[in-house]
């Protein structure tokens, strides 16, 4: 695979299947492909209006990346599906809002649960917030005030027994509150390595700024900021992400999402 930070390789050719959500670059519109003839694909956005489109190469951003759209081979669809794996709905509306939230640990975790989890987070209506940390778990917790219909899912990282994390992980819980980890230093590492073109996340000296010894290690820039965009921008969906992190973002999901 290419390097993290060496030329891409050339836009990848994907059938212009219906539900397909991408985007067309030029007008910024964005929606799910609902009919592709000769030369031209139809797309629909969330509020219902349709645009048609030349299939151009390197024309639309499917999950931030350049795609060339071609005419899907005949014969019968599989269904799309989002980058969560989930089948995909297409046309569907997002959900009001529910009471109820997830809340992540940083941006970074935000914006990759977004990337991956955004398209059935907006159907069921969850809104992913995050704390930049977690010292202040206890009030937000309390001031939230969890209840059968406003439930509270927290994701942690590196959580691991005997910690102060662990601590005021176990505060919180409660029938109405679950606070989950995954065992990662950082959500940098829940990327799979192979998806980011190295051979394993290095081993960083205890008492270094973890980030910085990663970029040292590997030759990037030690823009951390710059780095995380372009590690999300390899993640295309759930395939490039450890399993330690798919199974607690999904528990989170139904366990907000359950009914009372």
């Amino acid at each position: 695979m290419t390097p993290l930070w060496k030329k891409p390789k050339p836009a990848a050719e994907v059938p212009a299947e219906p539900g397909l959500v991408v985007e067309e670059p030029g007008t910024g519109f964005c929606g799910a492909v609902i009919r592709c003839e000769t030369g031209t694909v139809t797309l629909e956005d969330r509020f219902g209006k349709h645009r048609v489109f030349p299939l151009q190469p390197r024309g639309f951003l499917l999950e931030g990346r350049v795609v060339t759209l071609v005419r899907p081979p005949s014969g019968p669809a599989r269904p799309a599906r989002t980058a969560s794996g989930s089948v995909a709905v297409p046309g569907a509306r997002a959900r009001v809002a529910r009471a109820g939230r997830i809340y992540v640990e940083g941006r970074h975790d935000a914006e990759l649960v977004e990337k991956v989890w955004g398209d059935d987070l907006r159907i069921e209506g969850v809104v992913v917030e995050y704390l930049e940390g977690v010292d202040d778990l206890p009030s937000i917790v309390a001031e939230f005030a969890p209840g059968p219909d406003a439930r509270l899912g927290v994701l942690v990282d590196h959580l691991v027994p005997g910690t102060k994390e662990w601590r005021i992980a176990e505060s919180v819980t409660s029938e109405h509150a679950l606070v989950v980890g995954h065992p990662y230093i950082d959500v940098w590492q829940a990327v799979k390595p192979s998806s980011l073109g190295i051979g394993a996340w290095p081993a960083v000296p205890r008492g270094q700024d973890w980030k910085t010894g990663v970029c040292r290690a590997l030759g990037w820039p030690e823009n951390s900021g710059a780095v995380w965009q372009a590690i999300l921008a390899r993640v295309g969906s759930y395939k490039d992400l450890e399993p330690a992190l798919l199974g607690r973002v999904e528990e989170l999901i139904d366990f907000v999402t359950a009914q009372p």
